[in-house]
């Protein structure tokens, strides 16, 4: 598939501010099954500075100083992405997930796409023995990791409730799973914390999904906005899988990735600082648009 992906985000302040340093990570990225075309990235007021690059994951990465006072920050970026990711592998024929948590223990590797960097807690996903012990239920002995796995996000499709005004960015993991509540972002984090409390690597991946469902099938939640799930590490031979619970579906060619990190920590679109007095209110629009 090629998608045409365009996403806007406007902070409208109370009043003027006269600097604002953001980083900004909204750029699709250019490997796993994706070829970027096309992207653009636009910034209103004109930056007194730029800086693009990439992080330690490969996420590309965007650092501007506005030193302009201002009202409104705007944020554009367009871009046109092929997608065309190989099959998933049979779940039923993946390692046993012990094995596969055994091997990445040893993993001494530490390039970006190394287990040895997603096994342990992180900023926003720390270990929580109810969610290991929720995720522990899919996992029986010598069962092949990607069964598992796939079972654990279908556990969580149907135990938890896509609630948009149920949680906020800053809402603690174990409060969403508590709740059963919450959206895409909790649904990736209470995952991953499930699948490395069993010492299984798990990757905190954001993008979008296809906005027009192909004919006949249901329209996905969260479309129409940014989108997050898991890669789970299923040993050397399959490499990372990317698993989607919000949606209870293996991530194929509906899915755009834009950054992939420990938790939403790593990834987040748009953060920084800004000085000056007053509230702010956000916008965000997005479009995914399959053209081919």
């Amino acid at each position: 598939m090629i998608y045409d992906v365009r996403h806007i985000t406007t902070y409208g302040y109370s009043r003027q501010v006269p600097f604002a340093r953001c980083i900004l990570r909204l750029e699709p990225r250019n490997d796993g099954g994706q070829s970027v075309r096309s992207s653009e990235l636009s910034v209103t007021p004109r930056p007194a500075e730029r800086i693009d690059g990439s992080c330690f994951f490969g996420n590309k990465m965007t650092t501007v100083t506005i030193s302009k006072p201002h009202r409104e920050l705007k944020v554009e970026m367009r871009a046109r992405v092929d997608v065309q990711r190989p099959p998933a592998p049979f779940p039923g024929l993946t390692r046993r997930w012990d094995e596969v948590a055994a091997l990445a223990l040893a993993s001494s590797s530490l390039a970006p796409d190394s287990p040895a960097h997603f096994l342990h807690p992180s900023r926003l996903v720390p270990p929580v023995a109810a969610v290991t012990d929720y995720a522990r239920a899919s996992f029986a002995p010598r069962r092949p990791v990607l069964e598992a796995a796939s079972e654990l996000m279908a556990r969580i499709r149907r135990d938890f409730t896509y609630d948009p005004d149920a949680t906020e960015v800053s809402t603690p993991l174990e409060e969403a799973f508590r709740e059963r509540h919450g959206v895409c972002q909790d649904f990736a984090h209470v995952m991953i914390a499930g699948l490395r409390g069993l010492g299984l690597p798990a990757a905190y991946v954001s993008g979008y999904i296809r906005t027009i469902p192909p004919p006949g099938q249901k329209r996905l939640e969260g479309a129409d906005a940014s989108h997050a799930w898991v890669t789970i590490w299923c040993g050397p031979e399959t490499g990372w899988i990317g698993l989607d619970p919000t949606n209870d579906l293996i991530v194929a060619d509906d899915h755009i990735v834009t950054a992939l990190g420990r938790d939403y920590a790593d990834v987040s679109p748009l953060d920084g600082v800004i000085i000056g007095p007053g509230s702010q209110k956000i916008g965000i629009a997005v479009d995914v648009i399959p053209i081919g």
